[in-house]
């Protein structure tokens, strides 16, 4: 039975890993407005900033500078801000921020913040 649980888990996440990455490529042609983006680094610097270090070099959460995200793809980093990490107290933003929104954060953290976005 709990090899059963496990497989049906295993296949539920897998379908919703696809979808998610299927959905990025439509995400990534819409555009937000400078408004929203600079309303999303707001975001990024107070919220995740209050876990990654205000400057995201790191603190309680991982940090999120680029060269710490070297290994990951923009998806990845993505779909770990859409569903959080279980166990830990990084929460899912899927409740809050959009996937265009939320591909957008993660496109920006692999980038590197540019200084005068505030």
């Amino acid at each position: 039975m709990r090899y059963f649980l496990v497989k049906i888990c295993s296949i539920i996440l897998i379908t919703q890993a696809v979808s998610f990455v299927v959905n990025a490529q439509q995400v990534q042609e819409k555009s937000l407005s400078k408004q929203r983006q600079q309303q999303l680094i707001h975001i990024l610097k107070q919220d995740c900033g209050s876990c990654h270090g205000m400057t995201l070099k790191g603190g309680l959460g991982s940090p999120l500078l680029p060269k710490n995200l070297k290994l990951q793809s923009t998806k990845m980093i993505a779909n770990t801000i859409l569903n959080g990490r279980p166990g830990t107290a990084m929460p899912p933003w899927k409740p809050l921020l959009s996937k265009q929104e939320i591909y957008w954060l993660a496109k920006q953290l692999k980038q590197g913040l540019k200084h005068e976005q505030k």
